[in-house]
């Protein structure tokens, strides 16, 4: 397992920059990682970073867009709009967790 620091806190990820231990992320965390990929967060995208982190402790992996929009209530085309090109991937890394199945 690698290990990065971000803003000064020592975190474990895998070879793509992903958080791979959900404990070690914080809010603040997140501000940072946003930063790093250029999306500077608001109150909608702290719903949806919420509600990612909320269900994967429920359901033990991460959120597709699809299920975001249908089981988090979210407009798809407002995820593409928060998190441009790869919302889901971009979504994952802010909120702490592993890039969901399917994406590239």
């Amino acid at each position: 397992m690698t290990t990065a620091t971000i803003n000064g806190l020592e975190v474990h990820v895998d070879e793509e920059g992903f958080l791979t231990n959900y404990q070690e992320w914080t809010e603040d965390l997140a501000a940072v990682l946003a930063a790093n990929i250029g999306v500077e967060l608001t109150d909608e995208h702290w719903r949806v970073l919420r509600f990612l982190r909320e269900d994967f402790a429920k359901q033990g992996e991460t959120a597709t867009i699809r299920r975001t929009s249908t089981v988090g209530g979210f407009d798809t085309k407002a995820l593409f709009v928060l998190f441009p090109k790869k919302p889901a991937k971009k979504m994952a890394y802010i909120a702490g967790l592993p890039k969901p199945k399917g994406c590239v």
